[in-house]
């Protein structure tokens, strides 16, 4: 009768145990699979203000706080745009004073908890450009796809869609830059945005089903008109972009592809999704075994980079050693493998989705000399 009870109890244990195991992994996924949009990535830390001047604001003295380039600084209600680190203007040893461009919404005050972003802009692309634009409803599988369009003269137009954590506000950085050169630009929002349709499970895919609404915006883009189109996407859009170039029933019309900070493989990404969250190492691999139930990531193909076997278009990367979300070596590999077709143009000192922001006087010009074949 003991030993029956203490095989009960064993068996029981191990059964909590694996529950246990199993709600920590689930737990763990969503530190990707439940990223809000335009909300801080796990990677990103908070910093607070400690104390604003003339064009200049005080943060916590932190590596994040001493990149180089222009950046969005979010917090609770609150946007605004810093520049360079500023040498020599503070004498304390736990601060970092930036330049302050302009604050854009709220306001910055001394014990404000923020965070930098990607982003510089927040609004639209009239509100916060001055640019003329339109909104509009693109069909989806699941719904109206919201998107803003930005006219222009040439007939190769540029389909921009964000990635992890951002909205579409994040094509606001090279928009000015496009309209310059007089692309037509069509920036998507997807499934799980604002204001558009949610994804059936509420999780993101991590493009792998997402990519269904940009080859909507593809076919949007044919039949209003574009003789060709550049997919243009950040991070998980850049996965999107992708996939769309691959399978999209008018992938002929695609002419390029721009890459920043793609997201090659989903799993390296997850798993550093969960760590920035605190996950012990020994939970990583629960935390992929749980993607993979809740979503079907890659179906039977199981986890490794996305491949470009059907992809024959130029195509260019930028992407940096410092991004701790989607491994630089995987963009490294995909353009040694295709030397004929991808270039990579290295971003070093920028995070995730922010090659533009470290220097965007040579990211621009990076842009221009692989567009100009395109016009």
């Amino acid at each position: 009768m003991r030993t029956a009870r203490a095989t009960a109890a064993a068996v029981t244990a191990v059964i909590g145990a694996g529950a246990a195991a199993v709600a920590a992994g689930r737990f763990a996924s969503d530190a990707a699979l439940k990223l809000p949009p335009g909300g801080p990535l796990p990677t990103e830390p908070r910093l607070t203000v400690h104390g604003t001047a003339a064009g200049q604001v005080s943060l916590t003295r932190d590596l994040a706080a001493l990149r180089p380039g222009r950046y969005g600084l979010a917090g609770d209600g609150s946007h605004a745009v810093v520049g360079a680190v500023l040498a020599g203007t503070s004498d304390s040893a736990d601060a970092v004073v930036r330049r302050l461009e302009r604050v854009t919404l709220g306001s910055l005050e001394p014990g404000d908890h923020v965070w930098l972003t990607p982003n510089l802009h927040v609004g639209d692309p009239g509100t916060a450009l001055g640019l003329d634009h339109t909104d509009l409803a693109v069909p989806g599988d699941l719904g109206s796809l919201p998107a803003w369009f930005v006219p222009g003269a040439r007939d190769t137009w540029v389909l921009a869609v964000h990635g992890l954590g951002a909205t579409r506000e994040h094509t606001m950085n090279v928009m000015e830059f496009l309209h310059r050169h007089r692309f037509p630009v069509l920036a998507l929002a997807y499934r799980g945005d604002p204001d558009a349709p949610r994804s059936p499970d509420g999780l993101n895919h991590l493009g792998e089903t997402e990519w269904h609404d940009l080859d909507m915006a593809l076919h949007h883009a044919v039949d209003s008109g574009a003789r060709q189109v550049v997919l243009y996407g950040w991070s998980t859009g850049a996965t999107m972009a992708l996939h769309a170039a691959a399978r999209s029933a008018v992938r002929d019309r695609v002419a390029g592809l721009i890459l920043d900070s793609p997201v090659l493989s989903w799993e390296a990404t997850l798993r550093a999704l969960a760590a920035a969250r605190r996950t012990p190492g020994a939970l990583l691999p629960l935390a992929v075994r749980a993607a993979q139930g809740r979503t079907g990531l890659y179906g039977d193909r199981g986890p490794g980079a996305v491949r470009l076997e059907r992809v024959g278009v130029p195509t260019r990367i930028f992407h940096g050693p410092d991004d701790t979300v989607a491994p630089w070596r995987f963009s490294r590999r995909l353009a040694a493998a295709h030397p004929n077709t991808i270039t990579l143009h290295t971003v070093r000192g920028a995070p995730h989705a922010a090659m533009w922001n470290a220097d965007p006087h040579t990211y621009e010009e990076g842009l221009r000399r692989f567009l100009t074949p395109l016009m």
